[in-house]
């Protein structure tokens, strides 16, 4: 049974404890990092993170920020079926909960988690305005095995926070609980994002990004070629996302025992 958006997450960032799937228990670079993405969303920027992902003014960094997510989950969500009845979607790293919510008006079963109790709260509050109220909000590690069974895994700008081993490790605990496919993005490791990020740490506190791990495509195309636990998968489709101080890359990794029409093959 989904939770109501009026079933509030725990009070307060709470990490000892969370399960994790897989691998990544004996993970300490996970768990550290884990534990400081928690901190910075749900204590130091949930307020900002609350008004970039609306429609109220903000500043022209932050404005170039808020188009390139909206263009980059305008081609994530443009990578599932509009009709998602009957399909169950884990949108990992839900933030403040656009996608979770579009997603489940396009009829599927969503369950959004993420590390920030505060940004659940307000992916709820704001799947209440608009009348969702179906959506299974949790707040906890993504890797959580209790989650379930999936059709499709979206993680927009949620691994990108993580080491490259992490991040396919990651993938790898995931992997063998989804049916059809992940879609993901990293940071592109580009000459120009190392620029930007250098200047970045001059603009104010408030305008700055939380800390990313860039990724060459290369080198992402090699990690998950050699993990095993994905041997059943494949990359089929990257598309670079830029508007000024945003710079992202999604990719569209696929199940490679279902057909084109999404039935198993034998």
């Amino acid at each position: 049974m989904a939770t109501s958006v009026n079933d509030s997450p725990t009070p307060g960032p709470s990490f000892e404890g969370t399960p994790l799937g897989g691998s990544h228990a004996a993970s300490v670079s996970y768990r550290e990092r884990r534990a400081w993405i928690g901190e910075y969303f749900d204590r130091t920027a949930a307020e900002a993170w609350k008004t970039l992902t609306s429609d109220a003014p903000v500043s022209r960094v932050r404005a170039s920020v808020r188009a390139g997510r909206d263009r980059m989950r305008s081609t994530l969500l443009g990578w599932v079926p509009p009709e998602l009845h009957g399909k169950r979607v884990l949108d990992a790293g839900c933030g403040t909960g656009t996608a979770s919510i579009e997603l489940a008006q396009r009829g599927a079963e969503v369950v959004a988690i993420d590390l920030s109790p505060t940004l659940v709260q307000h992916a709820q509050e704001r799947a209440e305005e608009q009348g969702v109220y179906d959506i299974d909000f949790r707040s906890g590690d993504m890797l959580d095995p209790s989650l379930g069974s999936f059709d499709y895994v979206i993680a927009m700008d949620s691994i990108i926070h993580y080491e490259l081993d992490d991040m396919i490790r990651a993938l790898a605990t995931l992997a063998p609980r989804v049916r059809d496919r992940m879609l993901i993005t990293v940071a592109p490791r580009t000459p120009m994002l190392s620029v930007m990020r250098a200047v970045g740490k001059l603009f104010p506190r408030g305008d700055r990004s939380p800390s990313i791990v860039p990724v060459s495509e290369s080198a992402f195309r090699k990690a998950f070629g050699a993990q095993p636990v994905l041997d059943s998968w494949g990359m089929v489709a990257t598309r670079h996302i830029e508007s000024g101080f945003y710079r992202s890359m999604a990719i569209h990794l696929q199940n490679a025992t279902l057909d084109a029409h999404g039935a198993r093959r034998s």
